[in-house]
């Protein structure tokens, strides 16, 4: 099976997530995309996320009853901060039957030299990109393609964290079962 892999924080996964997940889908390159919850990314020096068990139970709400889309927590056995590429090396063990391919920005896709193992990742994995504002991809490289008519928007999971932070609605910019259960438990307060 063929799975697309979107790394993220997710704090909190918001509609604009949502919706790059289903174009992609609707792409037919992926027979699922799953959400990979990162406790720490590298390139995100401090950590002020909310539990990664419970970014991960916001995914499930965000995607109840869809069955194309799949939450994973495979980086949360493994060492900190998470790496790209020891995660697709997990997943390929505990996996071996599907092909994995990483979904991500063009923002953070021209940040590929930075990570660990890029010429190994470039090599043996396939990309597909979302256009970012700003983040123009000019050259292609091996194995990334992109994926045509993104839908662009310019949600953040900083600016949903600002809005509660100032008790302001994040109506419309999470989904319903999500919002509700940040305002039952009272996160990014």
């Amino acid at each position: 099976m063929k799975i697309g892999l979107y790394f993220g924080t997710f704090n909190p996964i918001h509609i604009g997530h949502l919706i790059i997940a289903n174009h992609v889908l609707n792409q037919n390159i992926f027979s699922e995309v799953w959400f990979i919850v990162s406790p720490q990314n590298p390139l995100k020096p401090g950590n002020s996320a909310l539990d990664p068990s419970v970014r991960l139970h916001l995914i499930d709400l965000a995607i109840k009853n869809e069955v194309n889309l799949k939450a994973c927590d495979i980086e949360f056995d493994l060492p900190r901060p998470s790496y790209t590429i020891d995660t697709l090396k997990a997943l390929k063990v505990k996996y071996p039957k599907n092909e994995f391919s990483v979904i991500l920005g063009s923002d953070s896709f021209l940040r590929l030299p930075e990570w660990k193992d890029y010429q190994t990742l470039v090599n043996n994995y396939y990309f597909f990109i979302y256009e970012r504002p700003g983040f123009e991809i000019n050259e292609p490289v091996n194995n990334a393609q992109l994926i045509p008519d993104t839908p662009l928007l310019n949600i953040s999971s900083t600016r949903i964290r600002e809005l509660i932070q100032n008790q302001l609605s994040i109506k419309y910019l999470v989904p319903d079962l999500v919002k509700d259960e940040i305002e039952k438990m009272g996160y990014y307060r």
